[in-house]
């Protein structure tokens, strides 16, 4: 497919000192889509690499958060659909065109991906798998929806439905709360990916993390 042909799409990632990932997601993005880094400062050779590659778009977001990353994101790109990846190399980078056809075949606003649907060996620890079964049981009875994977963080959507989906939070429960809203006011669609391990040192703490997002589902309930 040559998606120069149909809409413009752009790839948001954000970043924070992933130099080991982020060269092999380089790798596999397609020419035809943009590329977007929003990085959080990084002190490693991330900035380098990324300055390196005539296909990206760099900014700097020195406000903390992930949620803030993408929300940037989101402000400074005109394509008309977004698709968000992690830069540690563990989403299928090549399944973006894939991705892409669906959303506009099956005229989809919102395509989030179950990474439990062909979960590479090693590529999650026990208390992860644990802590995403809990988070999406949850989501699922609290917002009587039906996800396999809230926390996943590739996403496939158009631009013009933000203004009705936008979360409010700034951190790692922006990814929970962006599901939720889309899946009560759009037309969505969950789809199995592969997910690899990570390229790089993990940032995320699995309880302390896990436990906020927990907290963050209840406080979401009582607004929507």
């Amino acid at each position: 497919m040559n998606l120069n042909k149909r809409a413009e799409v752009e790839l948001i990632m954000p970043t924070l000192n992933e130099e080991k990932g982020i060269k092999e997601v380089f790798k596999r993005i397609p020419e035809t889509v943009g590329l977007l880094i929003v990085d959080g400062n990084s002190n490693d050779g991330t900035l380098e690499i990324v300055r390196k590659n005539k296909q990206a778009r760099l900014i700097i977001e020195k406000r903390k958060g992930y949620g803030r990353a993408y929300k940037t994101g989101f402000e400074k790109t005109k394509a008309e659909i977004i698709v968000t990846m992690d830069g540690d190399a563990s989403y299928p980078t090549e399944e973006i065109e894939r991705l892409v056809e669906m959303l506009e075949r099956e005229k989809l606003d919102f395509i989030t991906c179950n990474r439990f649907g062909k979960l590479e060996e090693g590529s999650m620890s026990r208390i992860n798998l644990l802590g995403n079964m809990i988070l999406t049981m949850t989501a699922n009875v609290l917002f009587s929806i039906n996800l396999k994977d809230s926390q996943s963080g590739m996403w496939v959507f158009r631009k013009k439905i933000l203004k009705d989906i936008m979360p409010e939070s700034d951190g790692m429960a922006f990814s929970q709360e962006i599901k939720i809203r889309a899946f009560k006011k759009v037309k969505c669609k969950e789809v199995p990916i592969t997910y690899s391990e990570r390229i790089g040192r993990k940032k995320l703490n699995a309880f302390r993390d896990g436990l906020k997002n927990l907290m963050e589902l209840f406080k979401l309930r009582l607004k929507i």
